[in-house]
């Protein structure tokens, strides 16, 4: 737990990729082979649930710490993160035994502390704080809570660990997709063996598009580009593999208990076929809002009239494996002429539709497609390039998503709430409301947008002119106008505005507009009308 407690403070004390990369590397060659694989698998987002309940862990630390939790609260609120909050407050006696414990003897006692009694939690969990440094229970905390970050992207973990078993990275990439835990593999049969592909649910590693920076006409000619519309749901991959179906999102979950409709397409699909594609709420051959979606996902049961209220399909995109022959490495123009030709020979049905290429003149001519795509459903355009092979993760220039300019509103600021991590110690993230004759109506919360002197300057503004707290949110003088970008707006009946935006944010702040000239409900009302998406 030293040394992996040493990794994380080397990670967090540097800006630099390389350096970063380089400190992972150097723990990989030093540490056993289960605290490789349990690196690898926190990593990888592979965590175990979380043990003990976080109000918990706040309760036996002020009592502890000899503080109120009124304290203990405040002090959570200056420095803005509960395991570093325990780690300062709580006092400690090192003891060489517990320090010495290995990261996977670590992983194995919170895996056993779920379940566990309250006082027998308590009893573990105030033991392992008394006998850690403060850096070894900041990351035991960490761990415990659920709240594990590491400044350490899942590529350069797979680039640190390339570079220390010398295996090519895309390679290594598809080992670690899929369904493992360190608790029923090893680091040699995951990263060493010659052949770790015998799992016939594994998805590829997706491949993704970068938002395009650059006048689309610099992209040379029209021809060389698979255009297609982007549509707004949840990426995955179908899997027919062995007589079974398999449905993965992008964020590895295995999703199929949430998509029982898509059951007969496993039958329907050749035996060995990865599609890659889009889960839509779908509907007479048109998109549904993404909050039909937002029904179905984490359901372990899905019934027959939600079925039937959410009707979903997966929209393909393209073909990685056909007969169990992987196609990622042949050109794009090649997999989208094998993806038609499999379209061809299947039955239609309703929950498996191909994305259509756009067909355009020119770029001026595409241009207005992509201003007709929010009227569509879809956020905008796709551009592939034809000769692109469908690589891990992104790489510049093969793949652009050229999105449809975001929505906006002009809105007042009413409450303002202190950030986390480096910003705890300021107020950072915001609600906003609109008029509804003369009141002010809530409507959205964006905590992004600002630079880091606006951030500043507001954040001494809402000191100076707060009006009531209400724990770690204050109420503020109604006066500052932003304008509100937001990519998508629908109906919610869990609103008091009666309204739910897309990916809310700040676009500018309106020091030149005051609060009477900002927008109100009926205008919001009228986007809905203009470009709102309702469940069926």
């Amino acid at each position: 737990m030293k040394r992996f407690a040493r990794l994380f403070q080397e990670v967090d004390q540097t800006n630099s990729t390389l350096k970063k990369v380089e400190a992972l590397r150097r723990y990989f060659e030093e540490t056993s082979d289960k605290d490789r694989l349990w690196t690898i698998a926190l990593l990888a987002g592979k965590r175990p649930r979380r043990p003990v309940k976080t109000s918990l862990m706040r309760a036996w630390a002020a009592e502890l710490a000899e503080i109120p939790a009124w304290l203990f609260e405040e002090s959570f609120g200056v420095v803005g993160d509960l395991g570093e909050t325990i780690a300062l407050l709580v006092p400690h006696d090192v003891q060489s035994e517990a320090a010495e414990r290995s990261l996977s003897d670590w992983m194995q006692w919170i895996i056993d502390l779920r379940g566990q009694e309250e006082a027998a939690q308590k009893e573990a969990v105030v033991a392992a704080w008394q006998q850690l440094d403060d850096t070894g229970r900041f990351v035991l905390n960490k761990l415990i809570g659920g709240g594990f970050r590491m400044g350490l992207s899942q590529k350069l973990m797979i680039r640190a660990l390339a570079a220390f078993t010398e295996r090519e990275e895309n390679a290594l990439a598809h080992r670690l997709m899929g369904n493992w835990s360190p608790r029923d593999t090893t680091f040699a049969e995951l990263i060493l063996s010659e052949d770790s592909n015998d799992d016939a649910s594994r998805p590829y590693p997706f491949c993704l598009a970068y938002a395009l920076d650059q006048d689309v006409a610099d992209l040379g000619n029209l021809e060389d580009w698979q255009t297609e519309y982007k549509w707004d749901g949840i990426r995955g991959q179908l899997i027919s593999r062995g007589g079974e179906w398999f449905l993965w999102s992008r964020g590895e979950e295995l999703i199929n208990d949430s998509f029982p409709d898509f059951a007969a397409l496993g039958a329907l699909l050749p035996d060995g076929t990865v599609l890659d594609g889009e889960i839509l709420p779908w509907s007479e051959g048109k998109p549904l809002s993404f909050q039909v979606l937002q029904t179905r996902l984490g359901r372990k049961k899905v019934s027959a009239s939600l079925i039937k209220k959410t009707p979903v399909a997966f929209m393909v995109y393209d073909l990685l494996e056909y007969e169990g022959n992987d196609l990622r490495g042949k050109p794009l123009a090649q997999r989208m002429a094998a993806l038609q030709m499999l379209f061809d020979r299947l039955p239609a049905s309703e929950h498996l539709l191909l994305s259509e290429p756009l067909q355009a003149k020119g770029w001026d001519e595409l241009a207005t497609l992509r201003e007709d795509a929010r009227a569509r459903g879809a956020e905008g355009l796709m551009l592939k390039h034809r000769d692109s092979y469908y690589h891990v993760g992104r790489k510049k220039g093969d793949w652009w998503k050229w999105k449809v300019d975001p929505l906006s509103i002009d809105a007042v600021m009413i409450y303002a709430q202190r950030g986390h991590g480096r910003r705890a110690n300021l107020y950072t993230d915001y609600t906003f409301a609109v008029w509804d004759g003369e009141e002010l109506v809530p409507f959205a919360k964006a905590y992004s947008g600002l630079s880091d002197k606006e951030i500043t300057e507001l954040d001494s503004w809402i000191k100076r002119n707060t009006r009531e707290r209400f724990g770690p949110v204050r109420s503020v003088t109604a006066e500052q106008v932003f304008e509100i970008a937001f990519e998508g707006i629908q109906s919610s009946t869990r609103h008091k505005s009666g309204l739910a935006l897309r990916f809310p944010r700040i676009k500018r702040w309106r020091k030149d507009k005051p609060k009477e000239e900002a927008n109100t409900l009926q205008d919001l009302q009228a986007l809905l009308q203009a470009y709102g998406q309702d469940a069926p």
